[in-house]
């Protein structure tokens, strides 16, 4: 099970670069070029900047000066990529320690628990941003789709997907570690099974029924002979 937790940290180290990568791009959504009069120009927007560039190569970004201004949606989409990014780093350390080729985290059965653990980080980093990029999606196609919507539209942006399937890749490493333990535990688990089993069989089984009486002894039978004498 070695080359499957193997597979799985690489699976997730992806996920995790791919999740960092879609949180600090600028292009989350994009000008629609079908709604634009000047196809020269394009307009870039994402979590943290909003970006213009033209045809010949200039790209001019201003940062968000302010948090309380902005819409609820990129303050969700905000703290849920952070906690994506934050989980899958220690998804990773804990990686490495639980991982049977490597030499630290004590016992088989530690190892097992802590690359459970890991397992449970990737998927909960995944899962969040799974949850962050539909959210952002779905706001973009419903104005997109609204006629009743007069201001700029946007498309979908490159980030989205590369969240995606950083997303599907966290995921994957996740279940992978969690399957990987399973031989773990049952193993162990036998193991103590035939312990016990062992155990048992080698213990001796006490006699059954009364115990004898104690033998009666000559000081007794000399003490109850000197009794009578007196009589």
């Amino acid at each position: 099970m070695s080359g499957l937790q193997i597979v799985a940290f690489l699976s997730g180290l992806a996920g995790l670069g791919a999740s960092l990568a879609a949180t600090v791009s600028n292009e989350w959504r994009a000008t629609s070029r079908a709604s634009s009069v000047i196809t020269a120009t394009w307009v870039l927007q994402g979590l943290w900047n909003n970006c213009a560039g033209n045809a010949i190569g200039a790209l001019h970004c201003r940062p968000h000066h302010t948090i309380l201004q902005l819409a609820g949606y990129i303050q969700v989409c905000r703290g849920l990529m952070i906690a994506a990014v934050c989980l899958g780093f220690f998804g990773s350390i804990f990686a490495l320690i639980g991982m049977k080729c490597t030499k630290i985290g004590g016992s088989d059965q530690n190892k097992a628990k802590i690359a459970c653990l890991a397992g449970v980080c990737f998927i909960l980093s995944g899962l969040s941003s799974l949850s962050t990029c539909s959210l952002y999606a779905h706001r973009i196609t419903s104005e997109f789709f609204d006629p009743m919507y007069m201001a700029q539209k946007y498309e979908l942006g490159a980030a989205l997907f590369i969240g995606w399937a950083g997303s599907v890749l966290c995921i994957l490493g996740g279940i992978m570690f969690c399957v990987s333990i399973a031989g773990s535990f049952s193993k162990s688990h036998s193991q103590r099974s035939y312990f016990y089993k062992s155990t048992v069989s080698h213990m001796t089984p006490l006699p059954k029924g009364p115990k004898p009486a104690p033998p009666y002894s000559s000081s007794s039978r000399n003490q109850h002979f000197d009794r009578n004498e007196y009589v």
